[in-house]
Order: C-alpha cells, then sequence, then structure tokens
C-alpha cells in the first residue's frame, strides 16, 4: 500500500486556492498530513462530512495517502441518518467543519486545520480491515442507505492515471470545482489533478452564482466538470455568451446529457477551441469507463464514447452471448483495474476482499456503431410494462425534455406510467405528446405537475421520492 500522490515532487506547487483567498502548497499538504495522521494513530475508518473547502479535501488526501480509510459524506447529511452509518460503522474518528463540532459533544477534539477538526469518537471496538481498502464512497451522491462502494488503492491510482492520459492534464490545469466532493465524479476531478500537480480552485459556489463567475474569471480556471442538470442550467444562464478566456475544458458525466444540448457546448467548444469531452462512469468502476474524444463531440452527438486507456467495453445479450453488431442493444459490461471491490453495508463487511475480480456488470443498456462508439439508451431496471408493451422511461423522459420547456421525471408501475413536469401550462400537451409517440392507451399515463423534480448530490433524479405521488 503505497502513496497514491507524491507529493514532494511539486513541494512548491500550489495545490489549492479557496474562494477567500488561503492557498496551500503541496509541500504543506505533506507536512500536514504527516501531522494529522499522527494524531489519529493506526490505520481506521474515518467520517469525513465534506464541503468544497481547503479541510475537506486536506483531510481527504491525508487520510487516503497514509492508509487511514475515510468515509466522504455530505457535512448536510441528516442527523438521525448519520447516527444510523456510525453505529452501522463504528469509525475511530470524524473529520469535520469547526462549525459543526459541537454536534458531536461527546467527541475528543485532537487535532485541527484549515477550520476542520479530528473528534475521536467513543467506539472501542473497530471493524477490521482488508489491506487494500483505501475508501467508502456512497454511490451517485445517494445517501438514503448505508451501503457504500468499496474502492482500494490501485483503483483509485488506476482511474486517476487514465484520467489524466486521456484527457492530457498537466501541473498548468486549475480546475474548479463544481461538484461535492463526497460524490465520485468530484473526487475524482481532484484524485487526477493531484496527479500531475496542478492547482483545484476550491468554493462551495455555485454555477447559478455571481461570486462563482468571478472566482472563475480572478483566478483563471481551465476546467469544470458538470452533470445533465449543470448543463440545462448554463444553457439557460446563456453560457455562450459569457467571455472566458482561460476556460480550456468542460466535462459532463453522472448520466445521459441531451444529444441537443451535447451539441451546442459541443458547437461552441468548437467555435471557441476549447475541448467538451463527454465522459461515462459509476462509482463502482472508482469514476470513468468511458469517454468521448473533443474532436469527435459534434459529430458522435449522444454518444459517451470509447472506453478509457487500460479498460474493456463489451455488449452482453439477454441469453449471455456477446454483441458483435452494431446498433443491437444490450448490457454494457466493462473490465479494468479501477473496478471497485464491492459493497458494504455493515461494519463487518470492511474485511471483505475483492469480489468483483475487475468485471462490472453496468445496469445500461447500449449499443455501438459502425466505429465502436458507445450509445446508452437506457437502463436495465428502468423499464414499465404498459399493456404488455416494454417502455424505456428514461427514453421517454429524454423526448419530452427535447421537445419541451420544462423540467420532467418518468416512473410507475406496470400499466401505470407517471409523468412529472415543473412547468404547468405544458401538462395536457405532454401527454399527448407521449401518447403519440408511444401510440398506447392513453388511460396508462398520468401527467402530475410539482414545484421541483427532487435531485440527489449529484443531479440525478430520486425516482423513490415520486412514489408518494401514485394512487393506489
Amino acid at each position: 500500500m503505497g502513496k497514491i500522490w507524491d507529493l514532494d515532487a511539486f513541494k512548491e506547487n500550489i495545490a489549492m486556492i479557496d474562494d477567500r483567498g488561503e492557498s496551500v502548497t503541496y509541500g504543506e499538504l505533506n507536512e500536514g498530513a504527516d501531522r494529522l495522521v499522527k494524531a489519529a494513530g493506526e490505520r481506521c475508518i474515518v467520517f469525513c462530512l465534506c464541503r468544497n473547502e481547503i479541510g475537506s479535501a486536506f483531510g481527504y488526501i491525508s487520510f487516503v495517502n497514509n492508509g487511514i480509510v475515510p468515509v466522504m459524506l455530505n457535512s448536510h447529511l441528516d442527523e438521525e441518518l448519520l447516527k444510523t452509518l456510525m453505529e452501522a460503522y463504528h469509525p475511530c474518528f470524524l473529520w469535520v467543519p469547526k462549525d459543526q463540532a459541537e454536534q458531536f459533544a461527546g467527541g475528543e477534539s485532537v487535532y485541527s486545520r484549515y477550520e476542520y477538526v479530528l473528534l475521536k469518537t467513543a467506539y472501542e471496538q473497530a471493524y477490521p480491515l482488508y489491506g487494500e481498502l483505501a475508501l467508502l464512497l456512497t454511490t451517485s451522491g445517494s445517501t438514503g442507505s448505508p451501503k457504500f462502494v468499496r474502492q482500494s488503492y490501485e483503483n483509485i491510482l488506476n482511474n486517476a492515471r487514465s484520467i489524466v492520459e486521456y484527457l492530457e492534464l498537466d501541473e498548468t490545469e486549475r480546475p474548479i470545482t463544481t461538484l461535492p466532493m463526497n460524490y465520485t465524479y468530484g473526487l475524482s476531478i481532484i484524485n487526477s489533478h493531484l496527479l500531475v500537480g496542478a492547482t483545484i480552485l476550491v468554493t462551495d459556489k455555485g454555477v447559478l452564482q455571481k461570486e462563482f463567475w468571478n472566482f472563475f474569471k480572478e483566478r483563471q480556471a481551465t476546467s469544470f466538470g458538470g452533470v445533465p442538470y449543470t448543463y440545462e442550467m448554463l444553457d439557460k444562464l446563456r453560457f455562450y455568451r459569457m467571455n472566458l478566456p482561460s476556460l480550456r475544458t468542460m466535462t459532463q458525466a453522472g448520466g445521459k446529457i441531451l444529444p441537443e444540448l451535447h451539441e451546442r457546448f459541443a458547437k461552441y467548444a468548437k467555435e471557441q477551441g476549447k475541448h467538451f469531452v463527454v465522459m461515462y462512469g459509476q462509482c463502482e468502476a472508482t469514476a470513468r469507463m468511458g469517454y468521448l474524444p473533443p474532436e469527435r463531440a459534434v459529430e458522435k452527438k449522444g454518444s459517451m464514447g470509447i472506453v478509457i486507456p487500460g479498460g474493456k467495453f463489451r455488449l452482453v445479450a439477454a441469453d449471455g452471448s456477446e454483441i458483435s453488431t452494431p446498433h443491437v442493444t444490450g448490457e454494457l459490461v466493462y473490465e479494468g483495474k479501477n473496478v471497485t471491490l464491492g459493497y458494504a453495508e455493515k461494519g463487518e463487511d470492511l474485511v471483505l476482499g475483492d469480489e468483483r475480480c475487475g468485471i462490472l456488470e453496468t445496469g445500461d443498456m447500449a449499443q455501438f456503431d459502425e466505429e465502436g462508439f458507445f450509445y446508452i439508451v437506457g437502463r436495465k431496471k428502468r423499464f414499465l410494462k404498459i399493456y404488455g408493451n416494454r417502455v424505456n422511461l428514461d427514453e421517454v423522459e429524454r423526448m419530452i425534455k427535447g421537445e419541451f420547456e420544462t423540467e420532467a421525471a418518468c416512473a410507475g408501475k406496470d400499466d401505470h406510467m407517471y409523468i412529472f413536469v415543473t412547468d404547468e401550462k405544458s401538462s395536457n400537451v405532454v401527454k399527448d405528446f407521449v401518447i403519440g409517440k408511444t401510440k398506447l392507451n392513453p388511460a396508462a399515463f398520468k401527467v402530475v405537475v410539482i414545484d421541483e423534480i427532487p435531485k440527489n448530490d449529484s443531479g440525478k433524479t430520486v425516482y423513490v421520492k415520486l412514489e408518494k405521488y401514485y394512487e393506489e
């Protein structure tokens, strides 16, 4: 178990700058890490309450680089759920923002740095840990259950190196944080840029806030990442009119972006001499599995691209056979050293070894074209049977978003599809549109107007929160 990042190799470089003007070099990160790890003592589990702040990232980097296993959680996590997780996993320490420390009155403060504090918990019995276990992350930013993805040191390093290679990263990069660092995509940006000695611009402001763009311009950010929802917001903001000379690269992952939106951003990037890189990944594969080379972004709109360096894709039919013909749908299976160890649902699972052996059945249904570029067409389980007809809910959602100026989500039970929209004016026409497209009995569809579509940390729709609208 070696160190993932050679911080000393870039000790004079600035590792992070925040929007208050505070900065830290790679050398200072290394020195601080030694003291933090000494305070924590031997290898153990630490719950990290994450914010997009230097202190949060400093803790994560220090722990992973020195054999302590962080569990990355949103600092706004519900207190009752946090207690449930603590009872399930018995963390030896908590790494929390100073202004949240009083929430843990029983914890003993043993170290403090960058507005974060390390609190020792009262748990006397720690669960044994698998030797290669490096990190625990919730899936897709969801925190509704004690289920975590178990990532190894090799997973993190291998995937970070692959990202560095296909994005051609170097120490002149200045990525700005747009995603939570407890979310696999946000964390992958940190992991990969630290490998090359780049400067990460840290802010908890979002793309809808003026302060974000002021910081972006002041510190000359070179890249940002976003989920589909981020790009939907940027489109409404008239992003294309912004003057951002320092921007080199925009990356997108966390779900399939609408092809029309993909095309708009790809054309903007091409015209402005920038890169728009659509990527594909899952927490279960550490972060990334596929990417669309930016020079093909316009002509291959709607595609998530090709496999990352070091990985392998294949499509598997329902009968288990491998698909070798273009434009035939099958489940996407990925192989690579970044495929994670498996899941943990309780403390006893932390000693488990590699349960996946480098192979991940993604649960995504996909096709490839004649050139080997892959297209995600839906989720394996995101289907309803409507009067005997199999309907892909993701496809219906995409059609609605492509046709109307409204947020939309599709869910339901067999023979009953619920279409959730946020614009009352379009509710009737949306239903007629879907009926026209599917050619199915109108009685199967119900449109529900709600204030907003519920989303998790990563901007993905939380469908379980829509179930309360179903009629018995």
